[in-house]
């Protein structure tokens, strides 16, 4: 059931469109930007994509590219957010445009926070799992910040969260701050036209995760509700159209559209969260990306917690488009069915089969989900959580 007492705030302008990059100096200008600090990885640029945004900026008189950084690590850890934060200020920029997936993003709004702060290290403020600054006792971030995501999956161009890992602590520690989502997110399905089936896949995934925990959470609401449900029934059309169909523009606008809307129901109803707080760990410590985890991990933990998820089952089963059962029970059971044949149908992992993870790995995937700022929304006993690892690997 959905509360009636809740906050919910989309600050991010979303630009949904086709070539919709070509309208940056304009979003820029208007955001009263000079200087922009363009964030992305190699393996974009190795693709053109720092050439392609250096285009659209040539020949404009009062907004421009004034430094390239384009080694952020698939998922960014401190020093290499710290990294980040050094060469902002050496080239004196006042603006950020991230151009990539989760990783890149996510990193963008650390150098973000870190600019609005005044920081030079970004773990002093997540040390211990993570760090809350939120709406209405924090102080409104003004670093202008426009999102290209190339990926239609982690959604963090809308979401004031950002996930970094701490090398010194070996765990992913949660930064969350109202403020700290892209003022404009530019949803242009030309640039994932050529991403990977495996990453389409992956990503997907990721978002279809965050519907689910938002229309499970108890602290979900007919706002949240309205954006999860609607991007679960996009995701779970459109994923299969873009596999088989990778230059289907349509299908990739909704996917993007899909994530964009599946990450705002999930901060704006943040109120267990199980899955994510596994996958963090799993990613933390074995190294596994954050869609493949979410991927695997996805029927697994709803069928360990079914105490969690039977209060919503028939919410959830309705949307995914599945005939309401008469029972609670029934209806989780169709949910995972569901799932799982989802994962058969999309080729998608179903287990961790591809990393080693041995006795050792294993104990500290439990005291990383222990120490996951995820963990106080939802804990979860030892003997679930070792349920978890053994269904998974």
């Amino acid at each position: 059931m959905a509360t009636t007492n809740f906050s919910f705030n989309l600050k991010t302008i979303i630009h949904a469109q086709e070539s919709g990059i070509n309208d940056l100096p304009a979003l820029f200008s208007r955001l009263g930007a000079k200087r922009i600090v363009l964030f992305t990885d190699n393996g974009l640029a190795s693709l053109g994509f720092v050439a392609k945004f250096e285009a659209i900026f040539a020949n404009q008189t009062d907004v421009g590219i004034a430094g390239i950084f384009a080694d952020i690590e698939p998922d960014a850890g401190c020093d290499n957010i710290n990294a980040a934060i050094e060469f902002t200020r050496s080239v004196n920029a006042d603006a950020i445009l991230s151009v990539g997936g989760g990783s890149v993003i996510d990193a963008s709004k650390g150098v973000k926070y870190a600019m609005h702060k005044g920081l030079d290290d970004i773990r002093t403020v997540i040390a211990g799992g993570g760090h809350m600054d939120v709406w209405p006792n924090n102080r409104n971030i003004t670093v202008p910040h426009i999102a290209v995501p190339t990926t239609a999956g982690t959604g963090a161009e809308a979401s004031p969260i950002a996930v970094f890992f701490n090398e010194q602590e070996k765990i992913k520690a949660s930064l969350v701050a109202s403020g700290l989502e892209a003022d404009i997110a530019v949803l242009d399905p030309v640039l994932t036209t050529k991403l990977p089936a495996a990453l389409t896949r992956s990503t997907a995934m990721d978002a279809l995760t965050h519907a689910i925990e938002a229309v499970v959470s108890p602290l979900s609401n007919p706002f949240t509700d309205a954006y999860s449900i609607q991007a679960i029934k996009l995701i779970t059309h459109n994923l299969p159209i873009v596999l088989g169909q990778p230059e289907n523009l349509t299908a990739r606008a909704e996917l993007l559209q899909a994530s964009t809307m599946a990450i705002s129901a999930f901060y704006s109803s943040l109120g267990g969260i199980p899955i994510h707080n596994c996958a963090h760990a799993f990613g933390a410590i074995c190294h596994i990306p954050h869609g493949d985890a979410n991927t695997v991990l996805m029927p697994i933990v709803i069928e360990a917690l079914p105490e969690f998820y039977l209060a919503n089952a028939k919410k959830l089963q309705a949307a995914l488009s599945l005939q309401v059962s008469d029972t609670d029970e029934s209806a989780l059971a169709a949910v995972i069915d569901f799932l799982k044949s989802l994962q058969q149908t999309t080729a998608a992992m179903t287990s961790f089969a591809d990393w080693t993870i041995d006795a050792v790995a294993q104990a500290e995937i439990v005291d990383a989900i222990r120490k996951d700022i995820c963990f106080q929304f939802y804990p979860i006993t030892d003997a679930k959580i070792e349920q978890i690892i053994t269904a998974a690997i």
